[in-house]
Protein backbone atom coordinates (compact mmCIF):
# COMPACT_ATOMS: atom_id res chain seq x y z
CA UNK A 1 0.00 0.00 0.00
CA UNK A 2 1.16 3.56 -0.75
CA UNK A 3 0.45 5.83 2.22
CA UNK A 4 0.84 9.61 2.48
CA UNK A 5 1.33 11.14 5.95
CA UNK A 6 0.82 14.91 5.90
CA UNK A 7 2.62 16.36 8.91
CA UNK A 8 5.96 15.41 10.41
CA UNK A 9 5.32 15.89 14.11
CA UNK A 10 5.88 13.15 16.66
CA UNK A 11 2.67 11.21 16.02
CA UNK A 12 2.77 11.45 12.24
CA UNK A 13 6.39 10.33 12.25
CA UNK A 14 5.67 7.43 14.61
CA UNK A 15 2.86 6.11 12.43
CA UNK A 16 4.99 6.49 9.32
CA UNK A 17 7.70 4.41 10.99
CA UNK A 18 5.19 1.76 12.06
CA UNK A 19 3.58 1.46 8.61
CA UNK A 20 6.93 1.79 6.85
CA UNK A 21 8.00 -1.65 8.00
CA UNK A 22 5.37 -3.15 5.65
CA UNK A 23 4.25 -0.44 3.23
CA UNK A 24 5.60 2.45 1.13
CA UNK A 25 5.10 5.65 3.10
CA UNK A 26 5.71 9.28 2.17
CA UNK A 27 6.18 11.51 5.23
CA UNK A 28 5.46 15.07 4.12
CA UNK A 29 6.67 18.13 6.04
CA UNK A 30 5.44 21.59 5.08
CA UNK A 31 8.80 23.11 6.02
CA UNK A 32 11.46 22.33 3.41
CA UNK A 33 14.34 22.63 5.87
CA UNK A 34 12.70 20.22 8.30
CA UNK A 35 12.02 17.73 5.51
CA UNK A 36 15.64 17.89 4.37
CA UNK A 37 16.93 17.40 7.91
CA UNK A 38 14.71 14.37 8.52
CA UNK A 39 15.64 12.86 5.16
CA UNK A 40 19.35 13.27 5.78
CA UNK A 41 19.37 11.97 9.37
CA UNK A 42 16.64 9.35 8.79
CA UNK A 43 15.38 10.57 12.14
CA UNK A 44 13.02 13.33 13.29
CA UNK A 45 15.42 14.83 15.80
CA UNK A 46 13.11 17.71 16.70
CA UNK A 47 10.00 15.73 17.59
CA UNK A 48 10.99 12.07 17.95
CA UNK A 49 14.68 11.83 18.75
CA UNK A 50 16.11 8.33 18.72
CA UNK A 51 13.47 6.78 16.46
CA UNK A 52 14.92 5.96 13.05
CA UNK A 53 12.77 5.86 9.94
CA UNK A 54 11.85 2.46 8.59
CA UNK A 55 13.22 1.59 5.17
CA UNK A 56 9.79 1.97 3.57
CA UNK A 57 9.59 5.67 4.55
CA UNK A 58 10.63 8.45 2.21
CA UNK A 59 10.52 12.10 3.25
CA UNK A 60 9.11 14.88 1.08
CA UNK A 61 8.81 18.63 1.45
CA UNK A 62 6.75 21.27 -0.35
CA UNK A 63 8.99 21.03 -3.40
CA UNK A 64 7.65 17.51 -4.01
CA UNK A 65 4.16 18.83 -4.61
CA UNK A 66 1.04 20.04 -2.85
CA UNK A 67 -0.87 17.74 -0.49
CA UNK A 68 -3.64 17.48 -3.08
CA UNK A 69 -1.26 16.48 -5.86
CA UNK A 70 0.59 13.98 -3.69
CA UNK A 71 -2.66 12.47 -2.41
CA UNK A 72 -3.58 11.33 -5.93
CA UNK A 73 -0.33 9.32 -6.05
CA UNK A 74 -1.19 7.36 -2.88
CA UNK A 75 -3.91 4.96 -1.78
CA UNK A 76 -4.47 6.37 1.72
CA UNK A 77 -3.92 9.85 3.14
CA UNK A 78 -3.24 10.52 6.83
CA UNK A 79 -3.56 14.10 8.09
CA UNK A 80 -1.16 14.50 11.00
CA UNK A 81 -1.55 18.24 11.56
CA UNK A 82 -2.74 19.88 14.78
CA UNK A 83 -6.48 20.48 15.02
CA UNK A 84 -5.97 24.09 13.94
CA UNK A 85 -4.67 22.90 10.57
CA UNK A 86 -7.32 20.28 9.81
CA UNK A 87 -9.87 22.55 8.10
CA UNK A 88 -7.41 23.91 5.53
CA UNK A 89 -6.00 20.46 4.85
CA UNK A 90 -9.45 18.96 4.27
CA UNK A 91 -10.30 21.81 1.91
CA UNK A 92 -7.12 21.05 -0.05
CA UNK A 93 -7.92 17.32 -0.16
CA UNK A 94 -11.64 17.40 -0.84
CA UNK A 95 -11.27 16.45 -4.52
CA UNK A 96 -8.45 13.92 -4.06
CA UNK A 97 -10.67 10.85 -4.38
CA UNK A 98 -8.75 8.90 -1.75
CA UNK A 99 -9.65 7.74 1.78
CA UNK A 100 -8.50 10.38 4.26
CA UNK A 101 -8.07 9.99 8.02
CA UNK A 102 -6.92 12.52 10.59
CA UNK A 103 -4.98 12.01 13.83
CA UNK A 104 -5.68 15.29 15.64
CA UNK A 105 -7.72 15.27 18.83
CA UNK A 106 -9.91 18.06 20.08
CA UNK A 107 -12.50 20.62 19.05
CA UNK A 108 -11.72 23.29 16.51
CA UNK A 109 -11.57 26.85 17.82
CA UNK A 110 -14.98 28.57 17.62
CA UNK A 111 -15.75 30.28 14.31
CA UNK A 112 -18.30 33.02 13.57
CA UNK A 113 -19.69 32.95 17.09
CA UNK A 114 -20.56 29.24 17.03
CA UNK A 115 -19.04 26.43 19.12
CA UNK A 116 -15.90 24.61 18.02
CA UNK A 117 -16.38 21.55 15.83
CA UNK A 118 -15.01 18.04 15.97
CA UNK A 119 -13.02 16.74 13.01
CA UNK A 120 -15.90 14.86 11.40
CA UNK A 121 -18.07 17.98 11.69
CA UNK A 122 -15.38 20.05 9.97
CA UNK A 123 -15.21 17.47 7.16
CA UNK A 124 -19.00 17.54 6.75
CA UNK A 125 -18.86 21.33 6.46
CA UNK A 126 -15.95 21.79 4.04
CA UNK A 127 -15.55 18.44 2.24
CA UNK A 128 -18.81 16.48 2.44
CA UNK A 129 -17.87 14.34 -0.55
CA UNK A 130 -14.61 13.20 1.05
CA UNK A 131 -14.47 9.67 2.47
CA UNK A 132 -12.98 10.46 5.87
CA UNK A 133 -12.38 9.11 9.35
CA UNK A 134 -10.18 9.30 12.41
CA UNK A 135 -7.44 7.07 13.84
CA UNK A 136 -7.31 7.33 17.63
CA UNK A 137 -6.74 5.44 20.85
CA UNK A 138 -4.28 5.02 23.74
CA UNK A 139 -0.87 5.60 22.20
CA UNK A 140 2.35 7.43 22.97
CA UNK A 141 4.36 8.22 19.84
CA UNK A 142 7.63 7.04 21.36
CA UNK A 143 6.27 3.56 22.07
CA UNK A 144 4.69 3.21 18.63
CA UNK A 145 7.97 4.20 16.98
CA UNK A 146 9.82 1.60 19.06
CA UNK A 147 7.40 -1.09 17.92
CA UNK A 148 5.90 -1.67 21.36
CA UNK A 149 2.42 -3.25 21.47
CA UNK A 150 -0.36 -0.74 20.80
CA UNK A 151 -4.07 -0.89 19.99
CA UNK A 152 -5.91 1.83 18.05
CA UNK A 153 -9.41 2.51 16.71
CA UNK A 154 -10.14 3.29 13.06
CA UNK A 155 -13.43 5.18 13.06
CA UNK A 156 -15.44 6.14 10.00
CA UNK A 157 -18.97 5.89 8.71
CA UNK A 158 -17.44 4.61 5.45
CA UNK A 159 -16.38 0.97 5.48
CA UNK A 160 -13.70 1.56 2.84
CA UNK A 161 -11.95 4.06 5.11
CA UNK A 162 -12.01 1.69 8.06
CA UNK A 163 -10.71 -1.15 5.89
CA UNK A 164 -7.89 1.01 4.48
CA UNK A 165 -6.76 2.03 7.97
CA UNK A 166 -6.77 -1.54 9.21
CA UNK A 167 -4.81 -2.69 6.15
CA UNK A 168 -2.30 0.13 6.59
CA UNK A 169 -1.56 -0.09 10.31
CA UNK A 170 -2.65 -3.46 11.68
CA UNK A 171 0.48 -5.55 12.17
CA UNK A 172 2.57 -7.59 14.59
CA UNK A 173 2.93 -4.74 17.10
CA UNK A 174 -0.30 -2.87 16.44
CA UNK A 175 -3.92 -3.96 16.55
CA UNK A 176 -6.45 -1.72 14.82
CA UNK A 177 -10.13 -2.11 15.65
CA UNK A 178 -12.83 -0.73 13.34
CA UNK A 179 -15.67 1.44 14.69
CA UNK A 180 -18.37 3.48 12.97
CA UNK A 181 -19.03 5.80 15.95
CA UNK A 182 -16.89 8.70 14.81
CA UNK A 183 -18.42 11.19 17.24
CA UNK A 184 -17.72 8.93 20.22
CA UNK A 185 -14.13 8.26 19.22
CA UNK A 186 -13.46 11.97 18.66
CA UNK A 187 -15.06 13.09 21.93
CA UNK A 188 -12.91 10.60 23.82
CA UNK A 189 -9.77 11.94 22.19
CA UNK A 190 -10.74 15.54 22.92
CA UNK A 191 -11.79 15.23 26.56
CA UNK A 192 -9.14 12.82 27.87
CA UNK A 193 -6.39 15.43 27.50
CA UNK A 194 -8.28 17.88 29.72
CA UNK A 195 -8.92 15.20 32.33
CA UNK A 196 -5.24 14.26 32.30
CA UNK A 197 -4.36 17.78 33.44
CA UNK A 198 -6.78 17.36 36.35
CA UNK A 199 -5.28 13.98 37.24
CA UNK A 200 -1.76 15.39 37.13
CA UNK A 201 -2.91 18.13 39.49
CA UNK A 202 -4.37 15.50 41.82
CA UNK A 203 -1.12 13.52 41.83
CA UNK A 204 1.00 16.64 42.20
CA UNK A 205 -0.93 17.66 45.30
CA UNK A 206 -0.39 14.14 46.72
CA UNK A 207 -4.11 13.61 47.22
CA UNK A 208 -3.71 9.85 46.97
CA UNK A 209 -4.76 6.95 44.81
CA UNK A 210 -8.36 7.06 46.02
CA UNK A 211 -8.67 10.60 44.69
CA UNK A 212 -7.07 9.66 41.38
CA UNK A 213 -9.50 6.75 40.89
CA UNK A 214 -12.45 9.00 41.69
CA UNK A 215 -11.26 11.68 39.30
CA UNK A 216 -10.70 9.28 36.40
CA UNK A 217 -14.10 7.64 36.94
CA UNK A 218 -16.04 10.88 37.22
CA UNK A 219 -14.07 12.24 34.28
CA UNK A 220 -15.23 9.29 32.22
CA UNK A 221 -18.82 10.16 33.16
CA UNK A 222 -18.25 13.75 31.94
CA UNK A 223 -16.79 12.48 28.69
CA UNK A 224 -19.75 10.18 28.16
CA UNK A 225 -22.34 12.88 28.87
CA UNK A 226 -20.81 15.17 26.26
CA UNK A 227 -20.51 12.35 23.76
CA UNK A 228 -24.13 11.28 24.12
CA UNK A 229 -25.23 14.88 23.60
CA UNK A 230 -23.28 14.86 20.33
CA UNK A 231 -24.89 11.65 19.12
CA UNK A 232 -22.25 9.14 20.21
CA UNK A 233 -22.93 5.66 21.57
CA UNK A 234 -22.31 5.05 25.27
CA UNK A 235 -20.40 1.81 24.69
CA UNK A 236 -17.68 3.64 22.74
CA UNK A 237 -16.51 5.28 25.96
CA UNK A 238 -15.86 1.89 27.53
CA UNK A 239 -13.42 1.11 24.71
CA UNK A 240 -9.94 2.08 23.57
CA UNK A 241 -10.74 5.64 22.50
CA UNK A 242 -12.61 6.39 25.73
CA UNK A 243 -11.52 4.59 28.89
CA UNK A 244 -8.33 3.28 27.31
CA UNK A 245 -7.02 6.65 26.13
CA UNK A 246 -8.12 8.33 29.36
CA UNK A 247 -6.25 5.86 31.58
CA UNK A 248 -3.10 6.12 29.48
CA UNK A 249 -3.04 9.91 29.33
CA UNK A 250 -4.09 10.46 32.93
CA UNK A 251 -1.56 8.05 34.48
CA UNK A 252 1.30 7.58 31.98
CA UNK A 253 4.64 9.22 32.68
CA UNK A 254 5.00 10.13 28.99
CA UNK A 255 1.80 12.22 29.09
CA UNK A 256 2.50 15.91 28.52
CA UNK A 257 -0.99 16.84 29.70
CA UNK A 258 -0.52 15.01 33.00
CA UNK A 259 2.85 16.75 33.31
CA UNK A 260 1.16 20.15 33.05
CA UNK A 261 -1.04 19.28 36.02
CA UNK A 262 1.96 18.11 38.02
CA UNK A 263 3.84 21.34 37.31
CA UNK A 264 0.86 23.54 38.18
CA UNK A 265 0.55 21.67 41.47
CA UNK A 266 4.16 22.65 42.20
CA UNK A 267 3.18 26.30 41.92
CA UNK A 268 4.50 26.89 38.41
CA UNK A 269 2.73 29.36 36.19
CA UNK A 270 1.08 27.98 33.08
CA UNK A 271 3.65 29.70 30.87
CA UNK A 272 6.51 28.20 32.86
CA UNK A 273 4.93 24.75 32.72
CA UNK A 274 4.48 24.89 28.96
CA UNK A 275 8.00 26.18 28.35
CA UNK A 276 9.45 23.27 30.30
CA UNK A 277 7.65 20.70 28.11
CA UNK A 278 9.22 21.60 24.80
CA UNK A 279 6.12 20.23 23.01
CA UNK A 280 2.44 21.11 22.84
CA UNK A 281 0.11 19.80 25.56
CA UNK A 282 -3.18 19.46 23.69
CA UNK A 283 -5.35 19.67 26.79
CA UNK A 284 -4.25 23.24 27.51
CA UNK A 285 -5.59 24.39 24.16
CA UNK A 286 -8.65 22.15 23.99
CA UNK A 287 -9.96 22.65 27.54
CA UNK A 288 -11.77 25.87 26.67
CA UNK A 289 -13.22 24.50 23.43
CA UNK A 290 -14.46 21.36 25.19
CA UNK A 291 -16.12 23.48 27.88
CA UNK A 292 -17.61 25.88 25.34
CA UNK A 293 -19.20 23.03 23.38
CA UNK A 294 -20.53 21.46 26.59
CA UNK A 295 -22.06 24.76 27.70
CA UNK A 296 -23.60 25.25 24.26
CA UNK A 297 -25.28 21.85 24.65
CA UNK A 298 -26.21 22.35 28.31
CA UNK A 299 -23.93 19.51 29.47
CA UNK A 300 -22.48 19.80 32.97
CA UNK A 301 -18.71 19.14 33.15
CA UNK A 302 -17.42 20.28 36.56
CA UNK A 303 -13.94 18.77 36.23
CA UNK A 304 -13.42 20.43 32.86
CA UNK A 305 -14.73 23.71 34.32
CA UNK A 306 -12.21 23.42 37.15
CA UNK A 307 -9.35 22.86 34.71
CA UNK A 308 -10.34 25.89 32.64
CA UNK A 309 -10.61 28.05 35.77
CA UNK A 310 -7.15 26.88 36.82
CA UNK A 311 -5.58 27.48 33.39
CA UNK A 312 -7.15 30.94 33.21
CA UNK A 313 -5.75 31.83 36.64
CA UNK A 314 -9.13 32.26 38.35
CA UNK A 315 -8.40 29.63 41.00
CA UNK A 316 -5.37 28.06 42.66
CA UNK A 317 -4.72 24.30 42.46
CA UNK A 318 -5.99 23.85 46.02
CA UNK A 319 -9.10 25.93 45.30
CA UNK A 320 -9.87 23.88 42.19
CA UNK A 321 -9.85 20.67 44.23
CA UNK A 322 -11.89 22.26 47.01
CA UNK A 323 -14.53 23.38 44.52
CA UNK A 324 -14.95 19.83 43.22
CA UNK A 325 -15.08 18.27 46.68
CA UNK A 326 -17.54 20.92 47.87
CA UNK A 327 -20.19 20.12 45.29
CA UNK A 328 -23.59 19.06 46.59
CA UNK A 329 -24.32 15.32 46.96
CA UNK A 330 -25.74 13.65 43.89
CA UNK A 331 -26.67 10.23 42.52
CA UNK A 332 -24.03 8.40 40.53
CA UNK A 333 -25.56 8.51 37.08
CA UNK A 334 -23.52 6.49 34.60
CA UNK A 335 -24.60 6.53 30.95
CA UNK A 336 -26.00 3.13 30.00
CA UNK A 337 -24.06 0.96 27.57
CA UNK A 338 -26.97 -1.38 27.08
Amino acid sequence: MDILVLGAGAWGTALAISAGTRHRVTLWARDAAQAAAIAQARENVRYLRGAHLAKGVQVAGPQAGTPAALAKQHELVIVATPMAGLRDMLVALRECGRPVAWLCKGFEAPRAGGPGLLGHEVRAEVAPQLAGGVLSGPSFAQEVARGQPTALVAASEVAAVRDALVAAFHGPAMRVYANDDVAGVEVGGAVKNVLAIATGLCDGLALGLNARAALVTRGLAEMSRLGLALGARADTFMGLSGLGDLVLTATGDLSRNRRVGLLLAEGRTLQSALESLGHVAEGVYSARTVLARAQHLGVEMPITQGVVDLLDGRVTPADAVAALMGRDPAAENIPSVG
